[in-house]
């Protein structure tokens, strides 16, 4: 999975809360990919913007796919 991928991904499935390679300060509750030291990393934020459930990723592949697998099960939970 690429970046266009992932985009498109968000789009068509409706996924919110998110913050795709740090276009946006740590909002709370949401899901976030970035670069940190020439890795990606991707986690979540709780109510009070921090940082939880953080993972480092080598390559863009796999640290996509957690992203969008974590953003499917935030649009679960919130259609609770």
């Amino acid at each position: 999975m690429n970046r266009n991928d992932a985009k498109l991904i968000i789009e068509s499935e409706g996924l919110k809360h998110y913050n795709l390679y740090d276009n946006h300060g740590i909002y709370p509750n949401e899901v976030s990919i970035s670069m940190k030291n020439d890795k990606l990393v991707v986690f979540t934020s709780d109510e009070r913007k921090c940082k939880i459930s953080e993972i480092e990723y080598d390559n863009e592949n796999d640290a996509l796919n957690d992203f969008i697998e974590r953003l499917r099960a935030d649009k679960i939970l919130n259609s609770l």
